[in-house]
């Protein structure tokens, strides 16, 4: 496979699916990186309503129902996952507060300003930053929130293989300060951006590198699983070769 000329986009979903299932986030991330981005918004109670947009299996949704009363509704176009969101709500007791649900982020679910937040770790990227931010912003509540973690370039400069290798991965990545404009220009205050630390990176490619002789296994001699497993090892190496350069932001922004 010549990885540098293959994306993520060009798999099968059923293989992405399957490949991270088995684990608690989908992408990098913590519980202390969530309630940090729950820290700067305030206001919320039990009559809030909160849609986690592209939950995968929950991960940080659970944290989210842990540390507020809110009614909270998951996400995500792949049905394993939604099954295993609602059985680790049921495992957590949170059932009565939180559902996940199958639904595609291009077509939500809700009425105009139903939403008093909207969540979505390593996940708007599927639909694009900004067409996200723009296309979601109706279903925010007036002063409703937004928090996202985007890809994002660090410096001004970098080294022409990470540069190649994420333009045709996502060509909107950026630097801060171009999508803290796009933010501005959609329609929100920006309350807060800081950088996902390099711990939830390494933690993430630990994890999944541990996955990877069972993923084979189950589905040896499939070319395709193979190839994505060499995508994903390739990823990794891009990461440590290159973290000065960029990696994930968190994003917070208020519905003005």
């Amino acid at each position: 496979m010549n990885k540098e000329k293959q994306t993520i986009h060009e798999f099968d979903l059923n293989v992405i699916h399957e490949y991270f299932s088995n684990v608690e986030r989908q992408g990098p991330g913590s519980p202390e990186i969530t309630l940090k981005a729950l820290s700067f918004i305030d206001s919320l109670t039990e009559n809030s309503k909160v849609a986690d947009i592209g939950c995968g299996t929950g991960g940080q949704t659970m944290v989210l129902a842990q540390n507020i009363p809110c009614e909270i509704t998951g996400i995500d176009s792949c049905s394993g996952f939604i099954n295993q969101f609602n059985q680790n709500a049921r495992n957590k007791n949170l059932h009565d507060r939180i559902k996940g649900i199958i639904g595609n982020m291009e077509n939500l679910p809700f009425q105009e300003e139903y939403l008093d937040l909207i969540w979505s770790e390593g996940a708007i990227y599927n639909i694009g930053f900004n067409r996200g931010l723009n296309e979601w912003r109706k279903f925010l509540k007036q002063g409703g929130y937004i928090a996202v973690t985007e890809n994002t370039w660090f410096t001004e400069e970098r080294p022409a293989e990470i540069q190649e290798f994420w333009q045709k991965a996502y060509s909107e990545i950026d630097t801060i300060s171009n999508k803290v404009a796009q933010m501005q220009k959609a329609g929100y205050l920006p309350m807060a951006t800081f950088v996902v630390p390099e711990s939830c990176w390494t933690n993430y490619y630990s994890i999944m590198q541990k996955t990877h002789a069972s993923f084979l296994k189950k589905y040896t001699g499939n070319k395709t699983a193979e190839e994505f497993v060499s995508y994903q090892r390739y990823e990794a190496e891009l990461y440590y070769k290159y973290k000065a350069y960029y990696g994930y932001v968190f994003y917070i922004g208020k519905k003005i």
